[in-house]
Formats: C-alpha cells, structure tokens, sequence
C-alpha cells in the first residue's frame, strides 16, 4: 500500500500548494473507518482508495478529488456518514463521495428496464459534478486491475460491465489510454484465448521483423532532423483488445492486419503539426480515406490531433498522430483536464473543454422521452465515431458516424428537421437515407406543412432527431389518442367500481411519473399504457381482485377442445415465453419453449408442429421450473434459501444436493411460478443473497416427454 507522505509526494510532484495535512487527515479517517475490512485478495481494504487516489494523481487532479478517492467507500461500507465527512473535509467533498456511492449502487449490467433509469441516473450524477465519474472510472479501473481475487463469474458480470458501459464512457471522455486499458482487461476476463493467441503472434513477428517500432521511429526523427523541426516521436504496437476488434470488424486474419503499430509526434506549435504532416507525407505514401484533421474540426471533448496512415518499411500500414504538447494533454487527459493543476495552480489549457457544457452536449433534449429512449439516445451518442459536415454557410456541424441528412437537419433545429422534404450534399439531390461522409456541404430543402414520417425513425441515427421524431409523431396523433384513452379509461374504471375523474386521473400521473391527466390518457389511446395499469396505480387492491385468473387446467391458447397437453421436462416454459407445441400420437401436446434445442429433431415434422401462446391475465403459481444453486456449506444456509424463496410468494416443491463439497453445496431446487416474471423475481432476491455463489434456471434436456 501507497504510503500517506508517498501519495502526498505524487500530488505536490504538480501541485506544490496541495493541502498536505487536509490529505493526511482524510488518508488516516479512511484507514480508521476500513479498518478490519479486507478485499478479496485478503490485503487491508484500505489498500483499494489509496490505489484510486493514486491513479487521479496520474492526471493532476484537484485537491477534493484526491480526497474523495481516499474517502470514497466510507459512506457505502462503513458506520461514516455525509455528515460527518462534511464537518471534517467540506460539503464539496461530501456531496462527490456521496455520488460515487450512489453510482456504485446502480446496476448498470442489468438487463432490466431499471437499466435505463440507472442510466440516466449516472449522466444525472455526472452533470452535477464530473469528477464523480472520475473517481469512478479510477475505481473501476483498479478494480479490473486486481479481478483475479474475484470468483469467476462475477469477473465475467464486472468485465462485460466494464466493456459496455465504463470503457466507452472513458473514451468518450477523450481519455483514450484508460479506455484502451479497461478494454484489454476486460478482453483478458472474457476472451483470455484470443487474447493469448494475438499476443503469441505478436510475439512470433517481432522475432520475424525485429524491432520495427524503434526502426520506423528512428526514421521518422531522422526526417524531422532534415526538416530542422523539433518534436519528440513515440511509438507503441496497439492493444490486443483493439487488434481483436479490426480483426472482427474487417473479417481479416492476424496476418493480413496491417496498421497494428502506432506513432506519435508532439511538436511545439499548430504550425509545426502541418509542417509535419507534409514531412511525413512526401517520405511516405499517405493511405486514402484514413486522413482525419481534429485540430481544425475538434471533438466535442476537447480532443485535438492530426491522423494519417502511411505505408512504411515493407509496405507496412503504420498510424501516426501529430499533435502539440497542450494538445496531448487533453488526449490524455480529456474532459478531466479541466481540473488539471501544475505549479500549485489550475492548469489553463486552451483545449480543455468546460465539463458542463460537454455534458450539455451529451445529453442535450435527452429530457425528453421515456427512459428506455434515453438509453438508446446515450449508447448512440457515446459509442459512435464522428463525421464533420458543413452549412452553406460554412459552419461545421459534428454529427456521429453513420448520420444521415436528416440527422443533419434535426443538429440544426428541430424545426428544420421536420420540415424536411429533401437535401443536397455537395450540390447534388440525394435521398435523405444517405450517409454523410466527413467534409461534406449539406442544405437542407423544407416545405411547409410537411411533418416527420414514422419510416424516419429507421433512417436517424442520432438521439436528438430520434427524440424530435417520436415527439412529433405522439403530437400528431394526440387528441385521437386521448379521445380513445378517454373510453379505454371509463370501461376500465367501471370494471372496480368507480368512476374515472380528472383527480382520479391526475392521481395516476403523479404516480406514473407522467406530466398531467391528458398525458395520461394519450398514453392509453397509443397503447404505450394499459388501463388497467392506470387502475392499478390508483387502486393496486381492487385491481389485484378483479384480476382474472388463468384457468390452469387450460392455460394455453391454440389447442384443440379435445387435445391434451403438458409441458416440456427439457425446458420448462414459463407464461410470459414464446411456445410451441409438438404432437405425440396417444400422449397429446407437449409445449416447448420457441428456442428450446430438443426442438432441432422435428424440423422434418411440420405436421407436428402446433402454433401455441399462453392465455392474457394472471396465471396461478403451478408452473415448476429448476433452480440450479450453488450456496455455501454454512449452518443456517439453506433455511435462508428457503425463507427467501417463500418470501417471493414461490413453493418449493422439490429439493435435492447434486454436489457436496466441504465448502458448498449445489442443490436443484424444483419452484411452483406463476410467470417469466415471477422466476426472474425469485432469481434477483437469490444473487442479492451473500451466502449464494450461483443461481440459474437448471434446464436438463435429458428430461424428455
């Protein structure tokens, strides 16, 4: 572990002001609070904040920030509150550690619709205080470091995490290095072989070719020299994650990959990154179509450097990237340079970008819409690389790549972009599914009285024109849905008892979350809500009653009155899947789930084959599906297991220990649900228990009819 005057040393090797004793003072309060409390590792648990400090010193951040990583656990894991932390170190880091606990508590991996409201949590976070999500990504970033402690498959549930949500995120907020970093960890947990198997190739080339890095960057210094230019040159073979991926992306094998080597160059001045760009261009053939310019067209997060692939020695395809030196600091650095110190001071990099109006520009009109839009509108604007168009004006709009003409159109205003009717790129009329390419001139060509198309939604690919559009097309068909929301709500009403009122109806908003009565009733006429679920919020107990029950002698629809039927021992279908049945001479029907493998034998029966679903309405708890559970071999245990399955309003009909080991048991546990939704339930409350290792449905396809 970092010690305290080491770690103090790290933040005054840029900021020789740093309040030392306000650091001291929060590494001891960490260590007291963590004391006792150890990692999967078994090392002290303290060692974790002091490692996440220690990599924020990296990128020069802030006094409060390295505070908040020391502290940053101790709200969630110990008896410290906000209070107390504000007392002793300040409301401002206070409030940081107690939004990195509240994004610690998202689940962000899940496959739930809570995801989309967890995720519009963090961005809520992150326009509050960005160096929230910087201490996080610190914190994940040692996490991933030191997995292997961790057991195998909450690994794999952190590293695929990691790979959708925190990497991106990390790129997106220009620091490239910790992105490329949380990749390949990830890629080590998920995909271990081929990772190993690219860098036993990359291993099998350097003996082949020696040491081309030092050779083509030997050669890049001596054509600076010529030039009489000063830059420092920097070369270094790309990630095993990133070669993986241009291998998937392009279908190509390790052999025929080119460009795996990369080279930087940092120069003095903007004029010497063209002087070198020229250089560089007329000793070496230039690729087309791989020459991107960010110094005139930036990214958004202050991202600012000339690319450009050349063919090098043997032909080789190497990149190079040209940039000045404030320039690499906010490559690597990104939106996080904002809070950069040097020499006791805020460091003013004229590139920095101001962390709130990047924000702004992130998650600009996500507002509207539901949450599960907001999600689609986020992972769209994180995950995607960018094209640079121009006005007819010459003004340069920054679209994500793949942006069509009518992205183009909703980036300039919504009004232009529902009033199109048609574009122009380069001069010439093209159709408005066209995707724009970088340097294009785009105009827009409106009309009056036209209104967005319900076919645009699969032409945009931006959050913004997707928002624009779903809002239009919900307005426009607005007092007919109302109208009939309106009767769908009265019939529903009268069916417990009451009437359907303005209050009764502002009532439910306020309980859906949504804006007022008329909101209320649009959304019931356009079926994104059923009334019943309006009922429901008002009057969960009457609701509840009037419920009908699925009869559970005939719980599926599309049998004969004379057909028999009963359900799959391979696959145990559930109310809620897709099913289909198969005809057995003397036996009935048996129903499969649609995807279940047993169904692969009767591809060459169609005449068997029988289109089946389960009945609408509330199915009685009599379907048994298999638990698979592994549980530690401890006194008590399996009582909890049971009490926990109970408490889910789930019958154990059958139990039995597959494997018994000193430390863990495995058991198949035969539960009596109602639905697909009542086993994910029961699933969710066993992974929140400690003493469960692993839970899954057991499916068993040597359970034949």
């Amino acid at each position: 572990m970092i010690d305290v005057e080491d770690l103090i040393a790290l933040v005054r090797n840029y900021n020789p002001r740093s309040n030392a004793n306000l650091i001291r003072a929060a590494y001891d309060y960490g260590r007291r609070m963590h004391e006792g409390q150890t990692r999967h590792s078994g090392e002290p648990y303290f060692t974790h904040p002091v490692a996440v400090a220690a990599i924020l010193t990296e990128m020069r951040l802030d006094d409060a920030t390295i505070l908040t990583a020391l502290l940053h656990d101790t709200i969630e894991d110990t008896r410290a509150s906000w209070q107390d932390i504000a007392e002793k170190f300040g409301d401002d880091v206070a409030d940081l550690v107690e939004g990195v606990t509240k994004l610690t508590n998202l689940q962000l991996s899940s496959s739930e619709t809570k995801q989309a409201e967890n995720f519009r949590k963090l961005f809520m976070a992150m326009s509050r205080d960005l160096r929230v999500i910087l201490v996080k990504l610190a914190d994940r970033l040692h996490n991933m470091r030191t997995i292997k402690s961790m057991r195998p498959d909450k690994q794999v549930q952190k590293a695929r995490e990691t790979m959708e949500i925190f990497a991106p995120l990390a790129g997106r907020m220009g620091m490239q290095w910790m992105r490329e970093e949380l990749e390949d960890l990830s890629f080590k947990v998920l995909n271990p072989e081929a990772r190993n198997s690219i860098i036993r190739r990359f291993l099998t080339l350097q003996r082949e070719s020696g040491d081309a890095i030092s050779r083509i960057s030997g050669d890049i210094r001596a054509e600076l020299d010529k030039a009489q230019i000063e830059a420092d040159v920097f070369g270094r073979a790309k990630k095993p994650y990133s070669i993986w991926r241009k291998m998937q992306e392009k279908s190509l094998a390790f052999s025929r990959l080119s460009d795996i080597y990369g080279f930087r160059i940092i120069c003095q001045s903007e004029a010497d990154c063209y002087r070198i760009l020229g250089v560089i261009h007329t000793r070496w053939r230039a690729v087309p179509g791989r020459f991107k310019d960010y110094i005139s067209q930036p990214k958004s997060n202050g991202y600012r450097s000339i690319h450009t692939t050349v063919s090098g020695r043997d032909g080789k395809r190497v990149e190079v990237q040209i940039r000045t030196r404030q320039m690499h600091e906010v490559a690597e650095s990104g939106v996080a340079a904002h809070w950069s110190y040097r020499e006791g001071v805020r460091s003013r990099n004229p590139f920095a970008v101001d962390p709130a109006k990047w924000i702004a520009t992130l998650t600009e009109r996500f507002e509207e819409g539901d949450h599960d839009e907001f999600l689609e509108n986020v992972k769209l604007e994180m995950y995607t690389d960018q094209v640079f168009c121009f006005t007819p004006k010459g003004d340069v709009i920054q679209l994500p790549k793949g942006a069509t003409p009518l992205d183009y159109g909703y980036a300039i205003h919504t009004r232009i972009g529902n009033s199109c009717v048609g574009a122009k790129v380069d001069g010439i009329r093209v159709p408005l599914w066209t995707r724009l390419r970088n340097g294009q001139s785009v105009e827009i060509i409106t009309a009056a009285g036209q209104r967005p198309q319900a076919t645009w939604l699969d032409i945009v690919v931006t959050g913004r024109a997707k928002a624009a559009i779903r809002k239009s097309l919900r307005e426009e068909d607005r007092e007919r849905f109302v109208k009939l929301g309106q009767e769908l709500a009265r019939v529903a009403f009268e069916h417990v008892g009451r009437k359907v009122t303005d209050k009764a109806l502002r009532t439910a908003a306020r309980t859906l979350g949504l804006q007022d009565e008329i909101e209320v009733l649009a959304r019931v006429g356009s079926a994104e809500l059923s009334a019943r679920e309006v009922v429901e919020a008002i009057y969960p107990e009457l609701a509840a009653v009037q419920k009908d029950e699925v009869d559970a002698r005939r719980p599926v629809v599309g049998l004969a009155p004379d057909q028999s039927f009963r359900r799959a021992g391979c696959c145990q279908p559930l109310p809620g899947e897709r099913i289909v049945g198969i005809t057995y001479r003397g036996r009935g029907v048996i129903v499969h789930a649609i995807d279940c493998p047993a169904l692969a034998e009767f591809e060459d029966e169609p005449s068997r084959w029988v289109d089946l679903h389960w009945h609408a309405g509330r199915h009685p708890a009599v379907h048994t599906v298999s638990l698979n559970l592994t549980i530690a071999n401890d006194a008590g245990v399996l009582g909890r297991i049971c009490t926990l399955i109970g408490q889910q309003r789930a019958n154990i009909s059958d139990l039995h220990f597959a494997d018994r080991k000193p430390d863990f048991y495995r058991l198949i546990v035969e539960v009596d649900l109602r639905d697909v939704e009542h086993l994910h339930m029961v699933l969710t409350a066993l992974e929140a228990e400690s003493d469960v290792a692993q839970v899954e449905r057991h499916r068993d396809l040597g359970r034949r009819p």
